[in-house]
């Protein structure tokens, strides 16, 4: 076995007593800790200050005669306030880093029984974070005896070492998943993983988190019950403040968003705090980011830096601490390339991103979906509305199958069951309401399905429509939108085109364009007068 060191604080009350035979009477846990036949201490560190030097001296000579293979090491360390936590704190730093341990030759102790409240605390944090190589020792007199050794025990700071202390962590972080999940049982693994992670990221980072997916994957939920799991656990106190910004338009986006002053501009009869403020000590999420304009995008980079930025028509800063959780739909790298958004808020958003897949993605989840939207509607109406089993085995087979692309993602989900449950007779949805729901549901996707083609009618014939794959079909639709909504050939091409061109050398994206409209025997005169 290795020699054992044991590292302590002199206790300045606790470790005296008058001199005379009946000090073996009282329970000295300095003493007592080298009175044990199973602890054999072979250095004991005695941390003590300048006024208890004699005190000290007093202790080693009791020690030395009932523990003589107990070498005690005096560690004079005075601090001006032994309550001022900074200066305790820096001087036991100072002390582990100068003394020469080494784990490898000994076995380290820490007592955490001496000492003011304030060193054991950072006895305690040393010890955890390695500085001091060791485990905690604890002592305490022996209830109901005169027995001067105390009892003894050591605490391993590696917690996962405790079976019982594990098992609570367990149950803590499935909690917390369960809770960002809105306790749905997902079963989609890579969903699973995925909220793990975010549950981690979420606990222990302030660092800006970006949610990326499609419309009504569930961004905003996400959003506000990762806002939700932290004030829980106590790290923010301000409100959660929730702005979509594609609703941000123009001078009215800088002014909703960092405030203004009273006279500003026309209009502005009083001061407005802005959104930016309100989320101060809580959580802004910013959703569809990619739609802000870039001279937004260059003050929200400020204010998540510096907590700080100048409001519209002010000559003086602000400050607001808030953590930023941005959501989009669109993919902020091609927006980025395509001169959209600025490359410095990207990469300062992109530190944790998460891609939340579409419902069409996890179809695995549409079961533990269905029963949580019908508790959200009894919850909501006051009605409960549940399936009888041929109702329930009819609507799964129809939603997990080819024909349910679920392109509104889980707010068709949501809606779907809302009308179910709203128009069924008794609560009891039955069979004759959910093949309704099913027309429905076809007539709508079909509508949007449809959208594709009435572009395409507009500048190709019906023959030319038929002839093509309906991979050709939507890809071409989704082309002649971008060049519709575009000023010119290059801007439509560095639109489509934006990802790839960032990997070349060296591009001609409007002639590339030109080229695949070619292969359809359009071009851009007829692009824009179709």
């Amino acid at each position: 076995m290795k020699p054992l060191t044991v590292i302590g604080f002199l206790g300045s009350t606790l470790d005296a007593s008058k001199f005379g035979p009946s000090r073996w009477n009282k329970w000295r846990p300095t003493v007592g800790l080298t009175m044990h036949e199973d602890l054999r201490v072979d250095r004991l560190l005695l941390i003590h200050g300048t006024p208890h030097r004699r005190l000290a001296e007093y202790v080693a000579e009791d020690i030395a005669s009932v523990s003589p293979e107990t070498h005690v090491e005096m560690r004079l360390l005075d601090f001006r306030d032994p309550w001022d936590f900074e200066e305790v704190y820096g001087k036991l730093l100072d002390f582990a880093r100068a003394e020469p341990l080494d784990p490898e030759a000994e076995d380290y102790l820490v007592h955490i029984t001496t000492g003011t409240h304030v060193a054991q605390i950072c006895l305690f944090l040393l010890t955890e974070a390695r500085y001091l190589p060791g485990r905690l020792l604890q002592t305490q007199p022996e209830r109901g005896t005169l027995n001067p050794a105390g009892v003894w025990n050591t605490i391993d700071l590696d917690l996962s070492r405790y079976d019982s202390i594990a098992t609570r962590f367990a149950v803590a972080s499935a909690e917390s998943t369960s809770f960002l999940k809105s306790g749905i049982d997902t079963r989609n693994a890579a969903f699973n993983r995925m909220i793990d992670e975010i549950e981690q990221v979420a606990l222990r980072s302030k660092a800006p988190i970006l949610l990326m997916g499609p419309t009504g994957a569930g961004k905003s939920l996400l959003a506000r019950r990762i806002y939700e799991l932290k004030k829980l656990k106590h790290q923010v106190a301000g409100p959660f403040v929730e702005v979509n910004c594609a609703t941000l338009k123009g001078d009215s986006a800088m002014s909703a968003l960092f405030g203004h002053r009273k006279g500003a501009f026309t209009g502005a009869v009083a001061d407005r705090p802005g959104l930016l403020r309100a989320a101060d000590k809580g959580m802004l999420f910013l959703d569809e980011i990619g739609e802000l304009g870039l001279d937004e995008q260059a003050m929200i980079l400020r204010a998540i830096e510096d907590k700080r930025f100048l409001p519209v028509g002010a000559d003086k800063e602000v400050s607001s601490d808030f953590q930023l959780i941005a959501g989009t739909n669109t993919d902020l790298g091609e927006a980025v390339a395509a001169g959209a958004f600025r490359d410095d808020l990207y990469a300062r958003l992109n530190l944790w991103t998460f891609r939340l897949p579409g419902l069409a993605d996890r179809r695995e989840d549409i079961e533990p979906n269905l029963d949580y939207e019908l508790d959200r509607f009894a919850e909501r109406e006051g009605d409960r509305a549940s399936f009888n089993k041929e109702a329930r085995q009819r609507y799964l087979a129809f939603a997990n199958g080819p024909e349910a692309t679920w392109p509104g993602n889980f707010r068709d989900l949501a809606a779907s069951i809302t009308r179910m449950a709203t128009l069924s007779p008794k609560g009891r949805i039955d069979v004759d309401c959910v093949e309704a729901e099913i027309g429905r549901l076809r007539r709508l996707w079909s509508g949007q399905s449809d959208r594709g083609s009435d572009i395409l009618t507009e500048v190709l014939d019906e023959q030319a429509i038929g002839e093509m794959d309906l991979f050709d079909r939507v890809q071409l639709a989704e082309a002649l939108r971008v060049c519709r909504s575009s000023r010119s050939l290059s801007e439509a091409g560095r639109t489509l085109f934006g990802a790839s061109r960032a990997r070349r050398t060296s591009a001609n994206d409007a002639d590339r364009l030109r080229k695949y409209l070619a292969r359809f025997g359009l071009d851009w005169g007829s692009v824009q007068a179709g």
